[in-house]
């Protein structure tokens, strides 16, 4: 799907949030549900930038780390990728505590997805570094660079580029998972909506303005991860031809 059909996507769904927030039935819920969705929004954010720094970290020390640090960060993917989102959530707000580490509800949200989105992203990150030719190594290694120039200057930059689409996944997956963390009393978008699903029993207009917000939330990502691809890509295509 072309950029062109995804904002198309975009300016409909806000159009319809627009126009629904017209009616009575539905005006009534846009602000509380626009407040939630900022809250989830900055969730996402911190998440991501967390995800992207120990996904990096992680696939970094299982292709090139000390043997220690490579035990350490496998056992990281490891338990993230096999363990639930929802639990892990649980376990950093609950369990944590009885430990003598208390952490408020906003900070152990963005751990908990931060960190379990950054273990699958570590596999995104080393399949890429692992993509580029092996010519690229050699050429690298005849020019007598050290392994650090090697990846900053030569493997990195090729590898960015194939890491951005399952990155997009990731951080779609990340937003979406922001709804789990109505379940430790922050009021995101998904929490709004049940406080106000509770009290007036208007299930119609509150959940079909909540898909409508995430739908165009979902979409302005992909659409910024479409443009990053892009002009990686072509940025990428200039050093070659340099």
């Amino acid at each position: 799907m072309g950029i062109g059909t995804l904002v198309a996507m975009l300016i409909a769904a806000v159009a319809a949030v627009a126009l629904l927030a017209t009616q009575q039935a539905y005006s009534i819920f846009l602000p509380g549900l626009l407040q939630g969705a900022v809250l989830t929004l900055e969730i996402a954010a911190l998440g991501s930038i967390l995800a992207v720094v120990m996904g990096v970290l992680a696939a970094l020390a299982r292709l090139y780390g000390a043997l220690p640090l490579r035990w350490l960060a496998t056992a990281y993917v490891e338990i993230f990728r096999g363990t639930s989102a929802l639990v892990q959530l649980f376990w950093l707000f609950f369990v944590l505590p009885e430990f003598g580490i208390l952490l408020d509800a906003f900070t152990v949200a963005v751990l908990a997805l931060g960190l379990n989105v950054g273990a699958y992203g570590s596999e995104c990150v080393r399949g890429a570094i692992q993509s580029v030719p092996r010519g690229q190594w050699e050429a690298s290694t005849a020019l007598n660079m050290s392994q650090a120039q090697m990846l900053r200057r030569i493997i990195l930059p090729q590898a960015f580029v194939a890491m951005i689409p399952p990155w997009g996944n990731l951080f779609i997956e990340l937003l979406k998972s922001t709804a789990l963390v109505s379940l430790i009393t922050l009021s995101d978008l998904a929490f709004k909506a049940q406080q106000m699903n509770q009290s007036t029993f208007k299930t119609v207009p509150i959940f079909t303005m909540v898909l409508l917000i995430y739908l165009a939330m979902s979409l302005m990502l992909t659409i910024g991860m479409r443009l990053l691809e892009k002009r990686a890509s072509v940025g990428l295509a200039r050093g070659r031809a340099v």
